[in-house]
């Protein structure tokens, strides 16, 4: 949900404040101002009411302010905080303070400054101050500030200066300013990978007849390839470093890589460039890879995936009962196994996934996986990508798997690997069969850019914070799943016009 729920508790506490304020309203219209008691009787008796509405006054007035509630009558609740906002405030354990600059005039910047001083007062290690400076201009200029939305967070004498309306934003801001050190992400480039500086986004389906283009899309941006950009703009909203790593004109994988994105790789690695990823996993590296349909990895490539328990088959998977829109080579994925990286995941889409095949890991290697196809689903065989790329797409294969049931799709892996230092730290793994999810056409939509940027988070080692998700802009889209757009066709297009039909009946049959 966007927007957190009400809090019984606080409510209730308000319902006994109102109650209370309630009842000394009463007891002021009951109350006789005249008694029959004796004159030093009726004084005790004047006091001991004055003092009982003090009291009640006072333990009412304490119980709401230790207890604040927010109500937002608004449809939209554009008052209240995100629930992801809410959760960073709450599982904060240092102090932060949040200077807020508003225009007074602006009301978005008046929604902003209602919606901060309700985070503040959820947690007093957030300590936020609202400013208008056309009221406090010195205030402004002592911060250096000269324009409006511009909220300076400080912890622990770090500073970071945040433009921006959206409280969301301000809740990764916060997590940035108490981030002890930078997380830098780097993605592999010179096997034909997603480029990271490429921002270019378009429908795109690598299915099993091969590489293929919507026709309405394409008419309006042309490309010779697709990117990753988009995620690496996520990565970088989330404060993190991002960096391009070609390892055939370096030695190793840099040292400062906190994760290394291998995003679809189209040409062989050099036996080389696998022994330098080995290598950086010994070391305690991180590797998010996303081997799509077609790719075929060097013997010492592909040994070093198969430690890591999980096998390449050069095969596409068609689930006929889990996909996305009418294809079904693009599987929808709504089930994910338990870990933390798809604990609040729904569903997500795979354009064109091969399947892992489980293998005995390394010994000190532990492997999860992580979701499934569904269990009708089965495989058709594919052709390595430089075949396909060839021009030979239409001779593919077409045949299909007799084994109907579920294919693993994801698996994430954590240990040491053999030849592994004793005090090196262990390494993370992700493997997904696909790599279209997380480039620039797919990542915004249903839960694809949630899943890669909790992969992302798990690999770095920040899965315990609280995943708040910045706005990737999309144009404005229905996406329905083939099972919604069933039932819709069904409830429009049969049930409503046989209920008209009915109705018709019934009234001819009554009229008769």
């Amino acid at each position: 949900m966007e927007h957190g729920d009400i809090e019984l508790a606080p409510l209730l506490w308000f319902l006994g404040w109102a109650f209370a304020v309630g009842a000394l309203f009463f007891a002021g219209l009951r109350l006789p101002l005249q008694t029959r008691f004796t004159s030093v009787k009726s004084l005790f008796y004047n006091i001991g009411v004055v003092a009982a509405a003090l009291v009640v006054a006072a333990l009412a007035t304490t119980a709401i302010i230790l207890h604040d509630i927010h109500i937002d009558l608004t449809r939209e609740k554009i008052f209240t905080p995100s629930s992801q906002a809410m959760a960073v405030v709450d599982q904060l354990q240092r102090p932060v303070r949040l200077t807020y600059f508003y225009h007074g005039q602006d009301p978005e910047g008046r929604r902003i400054k209602d919606v901060l001083e309700v985070m503040g007062r959820r947690n007093s290690r957030l300590e936020v101050r609202t400013v208008d400076p056309d009221r406090e201009p010195s205030l402004a200029l002592s911060y250096g500030v000269r324009m409006s939305n511009v909220g300076i967070l400080e912890a622990e004498g770090r500073k970071l200066l945040i433009q921006t309306t959206d409280e969301r934003d301000i809740a990764i801001g916060i997590q940035r300013v108490l981030r002890e050190k930078v997380i830098t992400a780097c993605f592999l480039e010179g096997h034909n990978e997603f480029p990271m500086d490429n921002f270019e986004f378009h429908t795109h389906v690598e299915g099993i007849a091969g590489h293929s283009h919507g026709d309405a899309s394409s008419k309006l941006i042309q490309t010779a390839g697709h990117g990753i950009g988009r995620l690496r703009r996520a990565l970088e909203a989330q404060g993190y470093e991002t960096r391009k790593v070609i390892l055939a004109t370096s030695p190793s994988v840099p040292e400062i890589c906190q994760v290394l994105i291998v995003a679809n790789p189209r040409t062989t690695f050099l036996p080389a460039e696998s022994a330098a990823l080995e290598a950086y996993l010994q070391s305690g590296g991180s590797l998010f890879a996303m081997f799509d349909l077609g790719f075929v990895p060097e013997p010492r490539l592909a040994a070093l995936i198969e430690k890591l328990g999980v096998r390449l088959a050069q095969e596409a998977v068609v689930d006929p009962l889990s996909h996305y829109s009418t294809d079904a080579e693009m599987v929808a994925v709504t089930v994910y196994d338990q870990n933390p990286m798809t604990a609040n995941v729904s569903m997500t889409f795979y354009p064109g996934i091969r399947p892992l095949i489980p293998v005995q890991p390394k010994q000190g290697i532990r492997v999860a996986p992580l979701f499934s196809s569904s269990r009708d689903s089965y495989t058709r065989p594919v052709q390595p990508v430089g075949v396909r790329e060839a021009g030979e797409s239409s001779s593919a294969p077409r045949s299909r798997t007799d084994e109907v049931g579920p294919r693993l799709l994801a698996v994430a892996a954590e240990g040491q690997l053999p030849g592994a230092a004793s005090e090196s730290p262990r390494f993370r793994a992700v493997i997904v069969g696909d790599g279209d999810f997380a480039s620039n056409s797919f990542l915004p939509y249903l839960s694809n850019g949630d899943l890669a940027m909790a992969m992302v988070r798990w690999l770095v080692r920040e899965e315990r914070s609280t995943a708040v998700a910045n706005r990737i802009p999309v144009p404005p889209m229905i996406l329905l799943s083939s099972a919604q757009m069933k039932a819709i066709f069904l409830l429009v297009e049969v049930l409503l016009p046989l209920s008209v039909i009915a109705l018709g009946v019934m009234v001819w049959w009554r009229r008769r």
